[in-house]
């Protein structure tokens, strides 16, 4: 039988933070490429398409390698366990084409500096998938006390938030001549900085957090002479995780909440330089920088310390919705609190607004854990690859419509950013009305969803019951 043993017992701190360091990378690399990406476009040229292929071709070459990399890491036999080695690999690799990939010249033509970054940016993406997916799993399969998978994902989110916190910074230093004398030179040298010091964060949690070997166990053999039998595997493996309705919910709820969001986060720019500064946007010195670090910083020391409380007292279920309740509260108050010539106001709306996507992942994640143990009582198998690869992969495909969205709203309301606010005041407002109410809308659809997910505590706890009676009848 496929199982991995799992244990009650509490992790220890050093575990968790290891872990967290990993989640690190896995922000930091997303964060910095929203701001480098920018270059691409004012710095070096691309027009739109080029810059839109750029956008959503790793999405789809994700959306065949994640699950692919999932099966391969659930069935891994090795001394090492099933996912240190892939984490460790790639996460070298990450840093090593991160590096690379942005080593553009604009003396270089437009043609040369668009394949070389497409192509190096699919294998950056390659390993982000061998980094990413088993590094993912490795947090499902760490505990299986209830609570104690909320803690490690607190943990992991709360490390991981600091790369929202810096990231934002990063305009300041690129466009600063004190610093560099163009974005491109700023690209290509902090880009070595980076891409180091994220492949040491994402090689921490291969090299300290413990597993045991899966040399004798059985699992599913890889090998090129099965690889047909292998991806009839695979794909039986997705119908079988969204055949597990509490999973189905999890997933739309997460693509409601997280992709609104980010639909309206590419505007944001936008709407504080229109909004609150009438397009001028040398007269908006740090505030936009503040926007996403004050944000994050919310998340790091009220959202996730907050959410983990609530999730003890109230279950997982209650806490998500009193989580995402608080957001829409937030997002009505900056409606109001988006105030011309007044910026500052906008920061008491901050802590309620960021309760919205501050608090997903971490109560997410810790649900995922607990809808793996009802699949493996059901089939036997502990699959978490491939529930963390569909699960991300959802994330992903989301985040690349929200890309089109942004576009759509913009065209919407007609806002031209070449116009003076008094010359488009009403598409003004209407930017500033989506970026208020589409992510609330996202937000209460995602509420009705998760109304009857009916995983509770007791019910978690019966299930591992039930699977360590059979494991000890086995034995």
């Amino acid at each position: 039988m496929n199982n991995t043993t799992t244990s009650t017992k509490k992790i220890p701190v050093g575990q968790k933070i290891a872990f967290g360091i990993g989640m690190f990378a896995n922000q930091m690399f997303p964060a910095i490429l929203g701001i480098f990406m920018v270059v691409l476009v004012q710095d070096l040229g691309f027009p739109g398409w080029m810059w839109g292929l750029i956008f959503f071709a790793p999405r789809i070459f994700d959306s065949v390698t994640d699950p692919i990399m999932g099966f391969i890491s659930d069935n891994t036999k090795s001394k090492w366990g099933r996912r240190r080695q892939y984490v460790f690999i790639g996460g070298i690799m990450m840093g090593i084409s991160f590096i690379i990939m942005w080593q553009l010249y604009k003396e270089n033509s437009l043609e040369y500096n668009f394949w070389y970054f497409f192509l190096w940016s699919l294998v950056f993406y390659l390993g982000l998938t061998l980094f990413s997916v088993p590094y993912v799993a490795m947090g499902y399969e760490m505990t299986d006390d209830f609570h104690e998978r909320t803690n490690i994902m607190a943990t992991a989110q709360w490390i991981g938030q600091w790369a929202w916190v810096i990231a934002p910074w990063f305009w300041i230093i690129m466009y600063d001549p004190e610093w560099f004398p163009s974005a491109e030179v700023a690209t290509r040298e902090l880009a070595i900085w980076v891409g180091i010091f994220c492949a040491l964060c994402a090689i921490v949690p291969a090299l300290f957090i413990k597993s045991e070997s899966t040399e004798d166990k059985d699992y599913l053999p890889l090998s090129f002479s099965n690889i047909g039998s292998s991806l009839e595997n695979i794909v039986n493996g997705f119908i079988e995780a969204f055949k597990l309705k509490p999973f189905r919910k999890i997933c739309g709820a997460t693509f409601l909440i997280f992709n609104a969001f980010n639909t309206v986060a590419a505007l944001t720019f936008f709407v504080i330089v229109y909004k609150l500064f009438n397009g001028d946007a040398g007269a908006t010195g740090v505030w936009v920088v503040l926007f996403g670090c004050l944000g994050a910083l919310g998340t790091t020391f009220i959202v996730i310390p907050s959410i983990t409380k609530m999730s003890k007292w109230w279950g997982k279920k209650n806490a998500f919705m009193v989580a995402q309740s608080i957001s829409i509260v937030g997002y009505i108050m900056l409606y109001f609190l988006f105030i011309p010539g007044k910026p500052w106001m906008y920061i008491i709306a901050l802590p309620f607004f960021s309760f919205g996507i501050g608090s997903l992942f971490t109560i997410m994640m810790s649900m995922t854990a607990d809808i793996i143990d009802i699949d493996e009582l059901n089939t036997g198998l502990r699959r978490e690859g491939i529930f963390g690869a569909i699960y991300w992969w959802m994330v992903k495909v989301g985040f690349a419509i929200a890309g089109a969205l942004s576009g759509l709203i913009i065209a919407i309301v007609g806002f031209n950013p070449d116009l003076a606010t008094v010359d488009q005041q009403g598409a003004v407002d209407g930017l500033h009305a989506f970026f208020c109410f589409f992510p609330m809308a996202g937000t209460i659809i995602a509420i009705f969803v998760m109304k009857d997910y009916n995983i509770t505590e007791e019910s978690a706890n019966e299930v591992r019951a039930k699977i360590n009676q059979r494991k000890r009848a086995v034995n």
